[in-house]
């Protein structure tokens, strides 16, 4: 249960440091800029701890699929980027698959079972 808690804040984490990166334009803003690479760094830690309890696959297919899918809704509310029904349908389906693989996947021990 802690693993995928921990999934879930990497993948808020991503999604905040994603956001930060679009607001850096292209690195010309540093605060922006260096709070997005800090927010990466952090995930990439926390996300190599959640893949010693989770199996890869699952993990980073959740992380990404969910992540993908948050930043796309961000970029449409927030940036007013253009997202049509058909896009919109296929996001959904990416989080059923993020719901699904959860569902279905349980935690493993630290030292992977052995």
């Amino acid at each position: 249960m802690m693993a995928w808690l921990a999934l879930f804040v990497c993948i808020a984490l991503e999604v905040a440091a994603t956001t930060l990166l679009k607001l850096s334009d292209g690195f010309a803003r540093p605060g922006p800029a260096t709070a997005s690479l800090a927010l990466y760094g952090v995930t990439f830690w926390l996300l190599a701890w959640v893949f010693t309890r989770l199996p890869v696959g699952i993990s980073y297919a959740v992380w990404s699929g969910v992540g993908v899918a948050a930043i796309t809704l961000i970029g449409w509310v927030a940036f007013k980027q253009s997202l049509n029904g058909l896009q919109m349908l296929f996001l959904a389906l990416i989080l059923i698959g993020a719901v699904g693989l959860n569902l279905t996947t349980g935690a493993t021990p630290p030292d992977g079972g052995a």
